[in-house]
């Protein structure tokens, strides 16, 4: 298993692979790795001659100083599952330094609106930080493909939209939610949630597919009512938003037009853990 904390050591290696005419599949992760993880990974092997995998958890798109020192680091661990995986695998963990150098700030970037939806409101300058590690990752991996999940649904979309814009050769591969036994979205925080809790946390998964079969008949306002209903009900979740947005544009919409694809989104506090689950309607 090869571990690259350097960024120059890892382009060397890959220039090299790039000469022999091998495909590169990227697979950016922050660690605390997950059968979610491993699913993409698993892809990347099928679909690139040779996977890279970044374990880096990105300090400038955190805008809760709590959240990033509460953020799980288990990078031993994960090296330990990546090496049960494919034992080819290349590990990109680099410092906060080596990735920022001396100025850990963001990039501004216009993803066309899409950065002031839904996760664009509830944290500040977030995809400001996904858009400049993206987009340091790729210019330093140089991927053919790289493959994000879509419980992330918004950030899949912003960077598509950063390829788009800034004309990055790489293709994005979107890749299905993987869900506990539960239905519970899996993420690197779900570890942080209480034995009892997680358990319980089957209940957003129920709610939001629940509401998929009322999207079919009632309206929009109906539907997210129904959903505020369920979590105001329910003691151990705090709703910090539901919002039912158009597939493409992620603009919040009121009245259903015949043709249009929308998608639910919800981001949920069990206790002081932020979760978030996506469902597509139709």
């Amino acid at each position: 298993m090869r571990v690259f904390k350097q960024k120059e050591a890892l382009i060397s290696q890959l220039s090299a692979e790039k000469n022999n005419h091998k495909t590169i599949g990227l697979v950016p992760t922050m660690g605390a790795l997950h059968k979610g993880h491993l699913s993409l990974v698993s892809r990347a092997l099928e679909e690139n001659d040779l996977v890279v995998v970044s374990i880096f958890v990105n300090p400038t798109q955190f805008n809760n100083p709590e959240d990033l020192a509460k953020y799980p680091k288990t990078l031993d661990k994960d090296v330990g599952l990546l090496e049960e995986l494919n034992d080819q695998i290349i590990i990109f963990a680099p410092s906060a330094e080596e990735m920022y150098q001396d100025d850990i700030t963001s990039e501004k970037f216009d993803f066309d609106g899409l950065e002031f939806q839904m996760e664009g409101k509830f944290r500040p300058g977030h995809f400001d930080g996904v858009g400049t590690i993206v987009k340091k990752l790729f210019n330093t991996v140089t991927p053919d493909r790289a493959y994000f999940g879509e419980k992330d649904y918004q950030q899949l979309q912003i960077i598509k939209k950063l390829t788009e814009k800034e004309q990055l050769d790489v293709q994005i591969i979107e890749c299905p939610i993987t869900r506990e036994s539960s239905g519970l979205a899996m993420s690197s925080r779900n570890e942080r949630l209480p034995k009892d809790l997680r358990n319980k946390a089957a209940f957003i998964y129920k709610t939001i597919s629940k509401a998929k079969e009322k999207f079919s008949t009632q309206s929009i306002q109906q539907t997210l009512d129904w959903i505020n209903d369920q979590f105001v009900n329910h003691e151990d979740f705090e709703l910090e938003y539901v919002e039912i947005a158009d597939q493409k544009t992620l603009k919040s919409v009121k009245v259903k037009k015949n043709g249009e694809h929308y998608r639910l989104f919800v981001a949920v506090y069990a206790n002081d853990i932020r979760l978030i689950d996506t469902i597509a309607l139709n």
